[in-house]
């Protein structure tokens, strides 16, 4: 298992420096957030990413927001493969094995939301082929509200028909979208159970706890508030053999990075 923040960290001044700072506080994962668009040289890339490799950090990236494969628009939707492929690239001269994806939204159209998602990401395949591209994984999100395409189910069913995708398991989405639904261990295992089921041979989570109401996500919160309880799904995962990944989306991303890994007795550290 693997556990790291969502970002650079503030205290390293430099991409190099911030991934030195995450490893002098025993953390391994760092997701490298390019949500607003992955505006960075190749030559550059290679450069972060061969001090993640020397300081032994797993990298993954994340996409930008403004992807839309369900819009009404079709410029919104061909701009979606773009910037999808500009973080594979990132991603690929990083060693990064996943990037993280904000598939769509419903909009007016929920019906043609899977067909849509399966078809631009049919493409972005389509493309990381072309290039040569076969060492980058194509995450979807859960997604944490209610008019946003990305349950687990709704996943599956994109994987049924596009190769080389995967679930990435947002913890706090799910609750949020359930408007508070995980609750107890059955709860959690249950989710845990059916992400297992579908993740291949890394478990790419997001943690966080989560404020949210009708129409599920407001904002994401520390770890402190126990919503949903994190401790439940340390206790459920203590004695995993899966390979799994903790990204900390929290307000205090390598804080409670470091929170969170200290939630299983077998990675804390002791002062």
């Amino acid at each position: 298992m693997r556990f790291g923040p969502a970002g650079y960290p503030s205290a390293g001044k430099t991409p190099e420096k911030a991934l030195e700072y995450t490893r002098g506080l025993g953390l391994d994962a760092l997701e490298v957030e390019f949500v607003r668009g992955a505006r960075i040289k190749p030559e550059r890339a290679d450069e972060i990413g061969a001090k993640a490799r020397e300081l032994d950090i797993r990298l993954s990236c994340h996409a930008p927001y403004f992807i839309s494969f369900n819009s009404e628009s079709q410029e919104t939707r061909d701009k979606s493969i773009d910037w999808v492929m500009g973080t594979v690239r990132a991603a690929h001269h990083l060693g990064a094995y996943i990037i993280v994806i904000h598939a769509a939204s419903y909009g007016k159209s929920p019906d043609t939301a899977l067909q849509s998602v399966v078809d631009g990401l049919s493409r972005c395949r389509d493309l990381m082929d072309d290039e040569g591209i076969h060492d980058v994984i194509l995450g979807v999100e859960t997604m944490g509200k209610t008019g946003q395409f990305g349950t687990l189910d709704e996943i599956g069913k994109v994987m049924e028909q596009v190769d080389g995708v995967r679930p990435v398991l947002d913890v706090a989405h799910v609750h949020a979208r359930g408007r508070g639904c995980l609750r107890t261990e059955d709860d959690m295992r249950s989710l845990v159970d059916q992400f297992f089921g579908l993740c291949g041979d890394i478990a790419h989570f997001h943690i966080s706890c989560i404020k949210y109401g009708d129409k599920g996500e407001i904002s994401h919160l520390p770890l402190e508030t126990k919503e949903p309880d994190l401790q439940i799904l340390a206790d459920i995962l203590e004695d995993s053999r899966q390979d799994c990944t903790f990204i900390c989306e929290s307000p205090l991303i390598e804080k409670d990075a470091v929170v969170f890994r200290d939630m299983f007795p077998r990675y804390r550290v002791s002062p």
